[in-house]
């Protein structure tokens, strides 16, 4: 039980976060310069083509730089509801009969839309209210006889692809799949009718599948709900405080014209950034790409990339959640943006602090004295395009207090901020970044979506490299700063979940 939990935490943590991919050398940069070929179609769509020729196969990822943190405001779980409607379908895949299936597509969203309106206002509405409810599940009824289920997914399978999935975060949105090589074609082909003409069929399906997602992994585990309202806690006012997964009463009130209006403002060729890794001719790639994603057009009016500024927090917040099963511990510092200068140092201190059995906490806490089962530290949570969260977690073995754990922390956190790191620590953490790099790009899909990424949001895919150079720079004083400048008390919140038999006070 305890290791699922702890696994469920990181999991919930990190679904939806980066992990750290930027560490290549410029050595390694180097290596990949005259294997990269990139290009942009006249309607601003972006194209990284990496030759990778080992065997005859492609990896293909469509980068969309819009996540949770640009939902509309009572619209929360929007993002990750539209990813999940990603491959159901076109009016010519996926479906028996459109003629038939679109006209009832359409009254489904009218009658939804009454609906939404009838429960919006004050007023004795039962009865006609009733009278819609059913008449919405006849007509979703009646639809569902001319949905083919995964039929774009079969498609794929059946051409011998894998790893076709989406992943939601609160940054971006990502949609990946691998082919064989000599099916590059059929990927553009179906690609872009999925992005040009999408249909929302069995939305409330769907919709539901996301409320079951949200109700085992948050409201039915305990770390899951406390990861969250740390969360929700910590961010008063920007986006990042909302779960990317949604808040219920959110989730239950969404529409498929709300996709669909998400999906006119951020599905757009400008937006998007298409990453391909294998063994491709980057010269038939532009050619494909051309032919396929020439003529998508969308919204000309330029995105605006505001959201809510979080105002700087004056004073420790603290909470306390109870359990049954195993008490946990976590606090969250406001930390910055993945293009503040400060960045590579918090990076570093998360792993010197709690990233691997080498670390501080680690060895003091687990091995040496025997207080934790688990302690880990991560810099960018939820997200890193805006400031985010630098988070340490714990989970004390049995018979050990929170308040006993958190005193170890902080303990170690104080002689960080006063006596620094060492040099070799430093080193080590350098080393870890630059493994995980590595081990990222020895594959097709591992490097088309680190470069998706790079490119859509970051501008260059040499960024996944360069940020390295940032990495190797950083000076022992400069991580001991940034502890005493981020990791102070009044900028802290602290989250605690305590078994309901102890009697713990704050």
């Amino acid at each position: 039980m305890r290791k699922a939990l702890i696994a469920t935490c990181l999991c919930l943590l990190f679904s939806c976060s980066v992990c750290l991919a930027s560490d290549g050398s410029l050595d390694y940069l180097d290596r990949f310069e005259d294997r990269v070929t990139e290009f942009t179609l006249e309607n601003g769509m972006r194209f990284v083509v990496v030759e990778r020729h080992q065997a005859p196969v492609a990896s293909f990822v469509t980068f969309v730089d819009a996540g949770s943190v640009n939902e509309p405001r009572g619209k929360t779980g929007l993002a990750h509801v539209l990813e999940h409607m990603a491959f159901k379908g076109t009016p010519t895949i996926g479906t028996t009969n459109w003629s038939k299936e679109k006209p009832l597509l359409k009254e489904i969203q009218r009658v939804y839309a009454r609906i939404r309106r009838l429960e919006s206002v004050e007023g004795s509405h039962g009865k006609k209210l009733e009278q819609l409810r059913k008449k919405l599940k006849a007509l979703r009824k009646k639809a569902g006889q001319y949905v083919k289920p995964n039929g774009f997914s079969r498609i794929i399978e059946q051409e011998g692809g894998v790893d076709l999935n989406a992943a939601t975060s609160a940054d971006y949105t990502m949609y990946q799949c691998s082919l064989p090589a000599n099916k590059a074609e059929l990927w553009f082909y179906m690609e872009s009718r999925r992005l040009r003409n999408p249909v929302w069929r069995e939305f409330f399906t769907e919709r539901q599948v996301v409320l079951e997602e949200r109700r085992s992994r948050v409201e039915s585990n305990p770390i899951g709900r406390l990861i969250q309202q740390l969360t929700a806690t910590a961010y008063s006012a920007h986006p990042y405080g909302s779960p990317t997964i949604g808040w219920t009463s959110d989730l239950k009130n969404l529409g498929p014209s709300d996709l669909q209006d998400f999906y006119e403002r951020f599905y757009r060729p400008g937006n998007i950034t298409v990453a391909v890794a294998g063994d491709v001719d980057p010269g038939r790639i532009r050619e494909l790409a051309r032919r396929y994603f020439g003529g998508m057009s969308g919204k000309d009016d330029p995105l605006l990339d505001h959201v809510t500024a979080e105002p700087e927090q004056e004073a420790e917040m603290r909470l306390t959640r109870t359990t049954v099963n195993q008490p946990a511990y976590a606090r969250a510092y406001h930390s910055v943006a993945r293009s503040d200068s400060d960045a590579p140092a918090l990076d570093c201190l998360a792993r010197i602090l709690a990233g691997g059995r080498t670390s501080r906490l680690y060895q003091e806490l687990v091995q040496e004295k025997r207080i934790a089962a688990h302690v880990s530290a991560f810099n960018g949570y939820p997200g890193y395009k805006y400031p985010s969260l630098f988070v340490v977690f714990a989970v004390p073995i049995r018979g050990v207090g929170l308040e006993e754990l958190e005193k170890e922390i902080e303990g170690e956190l104080e002689r960080i901020r006063k006596e620094g790191v060492d040099t070799e620590e430093l080193q080590r953490a350098r080393t870890a970044i630059r493994a995980e790099l590595i081990r990222g790009l020895d594959y097709n899909l591992g490097l088309a979506k680190s470069f998706a990424q790079a490119e859509g949001q970051l501008g260059d895919w040499r960024r996944v490299f360069t940020y390295l150079d940032r990495v190797e720079e950083v000076t022992p004083e400069q991580v001991r700063r940034a502890a005493e400048t981020y990791l102070r008390k009044e900028n802290m919140t602290v989250a605690k979940l305590v078994h309901e038999d102890e009697k713990q006070t704050e």
